[in-house]
């Protein structure tokens, strides 16, 4: 499978929870990030294209004094992970929020590794 990506990505350290707006319900935990997207790892298969309306808790408030950053994203991928109870799910952010990306900056300082391509 060929690379896609066009953005650095961050792996948390943290599997920072990531819940449904709608419903409230804890939808999986990110556990990379970029500018653009993130993956998921969920316990559910996750339909292609399917669109979110998110909510990613941040283990510390960022610059504006939050603990949490909304935001939209579509599915991009879901595949089942090494572990079969889990699944890897591609999220692609719509109009990624300059909230979402001072979060991701403001992770970068200490709760990420370094990003790669």
């Amino acid at each position: 499978m060929s690379e896609q990506r066009k953005y650095d990505r961050h792996d948390s350290i943290f599997y920072l929870e990531i819940f449904d707006r709608q419903t409230g319900k804890l939808l999986g935990h990110a556990v990379d990030l970029s500018d653009k997207g993130l993956m998921m790892i969920t316990s559910q298969p996750v339909e292609r294209g399917r669109q979110f309306a998110l909510r990613l808790q941040l283990p510390e408030p960022v610059e504006s004094g939050n603990r949490a950053v909304e935001f939209d994203a579509e599915t991009r991928w879901c595949r089942q992970e090494a572990n079969p109870d889990l699944y890897g799910v591609g999220l692609e952010i719509t109009d990624p929020p300059g909230a979402f990306q001072r979060a991701l900056q403001d992770l970068g300082r200490g709760y990420t590794f370094p990003g790669k391509q």
